[in-house]
């Protein structure tokens, strides 16, 4: 390979919350506590990578640092055209235009926006459950309320949406935007076309704006496919707010920047009038070089280098979860690189709550992440995006003392 995905990496110090919030109070989520002695942190909780990014990006920014000066200014040509040639080369998406493309904080901020623009306080927003745990609190922090409609898992193991409850549950709440997570997290599933059209057909029929997150696009497993929501249908493409970023796919979240892609032009003019509202929506010059600088042709090897590393972790996790965690589930993720295990089975027969287990990793410095506000009583959420070698010691600290 090109690039390095074996060494591993000291995140200490350098501002790392899956790191240095272990055994911290942090107030948006409960940090695993610390190790016992003799053990080290393996950090799998929070989603960002244990991976040294592309080169380019480092040197975009730093050449931009170079130049004393970092007064006002407006995203360059160079951002819109890296942002369409990426999606040309990775999506086989041609017809994106300058004006379809905005500069987002984040995806939940473009969330947020698309809430205030098009439902009013205490209104329904449709959701699938288990449910990305930033979508439940954006709902919570505008008034909101999330109707859940769970995936469900088939004969085969695989996770999928139960098109009549969405269309009774958008039909009996009157509800008219819905969020849906393509890939998804955390259950893993990359849709595929026909899936993605048949839900749209729902969302048409019910007159649902929809908001498509699509940040864990870029990070698909074992071959599969992302197939972008508003490509399935003309229609799918006019009520479609699609939001990207490269921040998941280059480890770049401390940076912040996303962006939407929206061809409606009402849509987007309601979206840009509530971010222009608010005031929060400004890019950052280092930002948008970060962005130009991932976007280059090396980002494309590296993010097939990456996702080439993240399919043999999850191969090997998957397979090993699965032989030697008598009463753990998981289905096996076709993107992103989190695995969601449902542990219930494993804590009735012993009489452990689903805390207690999750304590027992956290011990032997297996940092996992609770399932609970993800809307999976029983699950555990685990990142797999850092070196082999320590993918190995987890699985086989979680075999030696936890599900003995």
């Amino acid at each position: 390979m090109r690039y390095d995905f074996t060494t591993i990496m000291d995140r200490r110090g350098k501002d790392a919350i899956a790191v240095d919030a272990i055994g911290a109070d942090v107030p948006w989520a409960k940090a695993p506590s610390g190790p016992k002695e003799g053990f080290s942190s393996i950090p799998m909780w929070v989603a960002d990578m244990n991976f040294a990014t592309v080169p380019t990006i480092q040197e975009s920014v730093i050449r931009r640092m170079e130049h004393p000066a970092f007064g006002y200014f407006s995203p360059s040509d160079e951002y819109y055209d890296s942002i369409k040639k990426w999606h040309e080369k990775r999506n086989g998406i041609t017809d994106l235009k300058k004006e379809f493309i905005g500069y987002e904080n984040g995806v939940l901020g473009c969330v947020a926006s698309a809430i205030t623009a098009f439902t009013v306080p205490g209104e329904k927003i449709l959701l699938h459950s288990p449910t990305y745990i930033g979508f439940t609190h954006v709902l919570h922090d505008t008034g909101r309320k999330a109707e859940l409609s769970p995936l469900i898992r088939d004969k085969e193991g695989v996770w999928r949406m139960d098109y009549d409850d969405m269309d009774r549950r958008l039909k009996e709440g009157s509800i008219h935007l819905a969020v849906f997570c393509s890939p998804h997290n955390p259950c893993g599933r990359v849709w595929e076309h026909w899936e993605i059209e048949k839900a749209l057909e729902v969302f048409a029929r019910n007159d649902c704006i929809v908001v498509s997150d699509e940040i864990w696009s870029d990070i698909l497993l074992n071959g599969h496919t992302h197939i972008p929501t508003q490509s399935v249908s003309e229609d799918a493409k006019k009520r479609t707010i699609a939001v990207y970023a490269p921040s998941k796919t280059f480890n770049l979240a401390g940076l912040i920047g996303s962006y939407h892609i929206i061809y409606n032009r009402y849509l987007r003019d309601r979206i840009r009038k509530a971010e222009a509202l608010t005031h929060y929506n400004d890019m950052n010059v280092l930002s948008m070089h970060a962005l130009i600088g991932a976007y280059r042709p090396e980002g494309h090897v590296w993010v097939d280098e990456l996702n080439q590393v993240l399919s043999e972790n999850i191969n090997y996790a998957h397979d090993y979860i699965m032989k030697h965690f008598e009463g753990v589930s998981a289905a096996k993720p076709e993107g992103t690189y989190m695995i969601l295990l449902n542990c219930e089975e494993y804590c009735r027969s012993r009489g452990m709550t689903i805390d207690e287990l999750i304590r027992k990793g956290w011990d032997v410095g297996v940092a996992w992440q609770q399932g609970e506000p993800f809307f999976a009583p029983w699950g555990i959420r685990m990142n797999f995006a850092l070196p082999h070698s320590l993918v190995k010691e987890a699985m086989h600290r979680l075999s030696t003392y936890v599900f003995r």
